[in-house]
This record gives structure tokens, sequence and C-alpha cells, in this order.
């Protein structure tokens, strides 16, 4: 996943670069290569057709990313809560075992054995079931995580239909983008804007 991370990165970079290129080299050969990728003078001014997104500042106050994130934080919780009320009932019942055993309580050792393997398997139980909550739970979050991304992919789409640029970069923290002169490439709280405007919640 890393490794497709920096081949993706790579690829962006350099094309980045390769614009630039082709916008400070400028003359009748720059030009064509700019109208044959698409990229007239005209659009782009003194600009390249060129910008980023802070993903993180945006998912924080994308309004359907929030609804998705709650509802999973919930079931998280849910689930979690349904896991201690067992682990804590076994450990009531595995206290009181021990009191029995202690006071030689049960009536022979064939019983105590009994109630032993019960415990036993009671604990095997509360196991898968935390690991089996565990797994689902991951599942969904990469199931939210992936609508969370089609849903700005399908967005970015309408909203670049006007804007018309060839490039549009996403940025957490300084993972693609080191430093900005221009903050007029940073085009997050428009596009925060566009998606949270198209979205309709759930009822």
């Amino acid at each position: 996943m890393k490794n497709s991370n920096y081949i993706i990165n790579g690829i962006l970079i350099l094309a980045v670069i390769v614009l630039f290129m082709l916008q400070l080299k400028g003359g009748k050969g720059g030009v064509k290569q700019l109208e044959t990728a698409g990229i007239t003078t005209e659009s782009m001014g003194s600009h390249l057709p060129i910008a980023y997104i802070r993903t993180d500042s945006l998912l924080l106050k994308y309004k359907f990313s929030i609804d998705l994130n709650n509802s999973l934080l919930k079931k998280v919780e849910d689930r979690k809560l349904a896991i201690n009320q067992k682990a804590d009932k076994l450990n009531k019942d595995y206290t009181d075992f021990q009191q029995k055993a202690q006071m030689n309580a049960f009536i022979s050792q064939e019983r105590q054995a009994q109630e032993q393997d019960k415990l036993i398997r009671q604990k095997q139980e509360l196991d898968n079931l935390a690991s089996q909550a565990d797994k689902e739970l991951s599942a969904e979050q990469v199931q939210v995580i992936q609508q969370i991304q089609d849903t700005i992919i399908t967005a970015l789409k309408a909203f670049n239909i006007p804007k018309k640029y060839q490039l549009i970069l996403s940025n957490a923290g300084t993972d693609n983008i080191l430093y900005a002169a221009d903050d007029s490439y940073d085009i997050t709280n428009e596009v925060l804007e566009f998606l949270n405007a198209r979205y309709v919640p759930a009822k």
C-alpha cells in the first residue's frame, strides 16, 4: 500500500514539474504543448491549472464524513459495552466458582470439573466474540473510508467542470505539499462548501 502511494505521489509530482516547465518555457513551442494538453494561456492566466485540498481539514468538516464516523463510533461503543457486560458476568461467575471451590461447596470433583469446563468455554466464546467484533468493525471502517473517497471523487468531477483544473492534489499535513507560496492553490474551503451543499443526510 505504501509503495503504491509513493508511485502515485511520484507521478503527481512529475506531472506538476512538467506543467511548471511548460509554463516557464514560454515561446511558441511551449504554448503549443500547453494547448495540446488542453490548457490555454487564457484559461491559465497567471496561475497553473493546479489546486490542492487539505484532506485532513476537509474530512473534519465534511458532514457526510462526520455522520459516517459518528455512526461507526456508536457501533464500536455498543459492541464494546456488550462485550464488557459479558466479561463482567464471566468474572462474577469465576469469582463464585473460586469461592465454592475454596469452601468445598461442590458435591463432587466431577461437578467442580463441569463448572470449570463451562467457565473455560464461556471465556473462549467471549474471546471469539471480541475477535469477530474487531474484524467486523475493521471491515466497516474500510467501507466507510471507501464511501467517503467515492463521494469526494464523484463530487470533484462535478466541481471541476467550470473550474477546469488539470490536477487536484490531496494534501494531509505535509504528505504531498511541503510548501505552497500562493494560498490561492488551496481550494479546501471551496470544495468543502460544494460537498456540504450536495450532502443530504439520511432520514
